[in-house]
């Protein structure tokens, strides 16, 4: 069996990347570059993309015991619903920002009438092991703790994010359940789940957008030196996670020529197996961050009518 890139993606990575001379990549374990790279990559990606107008945006800056973070409350002015959304960015853990996912976010909002949260959580190597999940889940907290005065109901609240903000996603729902906080339900669009290395098919790494290499250095800068118990690793790494019951339903999504697959299909089954009503997408031809890359292909807008369909029935 071949894999092959799916025509339209290749296409939208030609018009990306096609005319620009493509840098080798930075060797393994350099974080900063990898960084820089990243943030080249938003910029490209977001270049031509607008916010809808109906979409307004506030951003909040609550006390923490150790940083203050920053929060960014989309609403539109469609008439709301009661549910609400607090989003993760992507980024490998060590890149990006709110800033980089305004369109990504405001998009949904413009969707589906559901007001969304983002939060900026402090990088890796920076702020290193089980910070960014413990931020992302201070943003839950504060989220459900306000929700009077944003016209929100504290009951219909989902977490969601795409790539390492799909993990901090998953980590927050093994969080919000440990204490006690309510959790409607966890989106995970390609997950970053396991740090552990992987067997991956030929195929997939000749035509993945994510190489071994950076995964390595994602994860090396998240978790080198790394000195928490296997409960607190298995926060940032979920699916270290051993008991995955009673956590919020769980939508999951991921590209058949992503690295996460694997990982990601078996966390679904881990969860469906512990009793968590589980929904999961594997899109054929498509690599990691798809959406991102060709936001007009027909895989980007069937993925997107799923999503807007589990938002809106929250």
């Amino acid at each position: 069996m071949t894999y092959s890139l799916d025509p339209e993606i290749t296409q939208a990575m030609s018009d990306l990347f096609g005319s620009t001379p493509v840098p080798p990549p930075p060797p393994r374990g350099d974080w900063k570059g990898y960084r820089e790279m990243n943030h080249g990559f938003y910029r490209a990606v977001t270049a031509k993309r607008t916010l809808p107008p109906e979409v307004t945006t506030e951003d909040f800056v609550p006390a923490a015991k150790d940083a203050s973070l920053r929060l960014r409350w989309y609403r539109s002015a469609a008439p709301a619903s009661g549910a609400a959304v607090l989003y993760a960015h992507g980024g490998g853990m060590i890149s990006s920002s709110v800033n980089f996912y305004d369109p990504t976010v405001s998009n949904y909002v413009a969707r589906t009438g559901v007001p969304f949260l983002a939060v900026d959580y402090r990088l890796a190597p920076e702020n290193p092991g089980t910070g960014p999940v413990e931020e992302v889940f201070a943003a839950l907290r504060w989220l459900v703790e306000h929700a009077g005065k944003l016209g929100v109901d504290a009951g219909r609240i989902a977490v969601m994010g795409d790539s390492a903000g799909g993990g901090l996603a998953a980590g927050a729902a093994i969080l919000a359940r440990n204490r006690g906080v309510p959790l409607a339900k966890q989106i995970l669009i390609y997950p970053m789940l396991d740090d552990r290395p992987k067997i991956v098919h030929p195929d997939i790494a000749r035509v993945s957008v994510v190489s071994e290499d950076f995964l390595a250095t994602c994860w090396g800068a998240l978790l080198d030196g790394f000195q928490g118990s296997e409960d607190r690793l298995a926060l940032a790494a979920p699916a270290r996670q051993k008991d995955l019951s009673r956590l919020a339903p769980a939508y999951i999504e991921v590209g058949d020529l992503d690295l996460f697959r694997g990982e990601d299909i078996a966390y679904a089954l881990r969860l469906s197996e512990a009793g968590v009503p589980v929904e999961l997408h594997v899109h054929p031809g498509v690599p990691h961050g798809f959406d991102l890359i060709a936001p007009a292909a027909q895989v980007t807008r069937r993925a997107l009518e799923d999503r807007c369909r589990v938002l809106q029935s929250l």
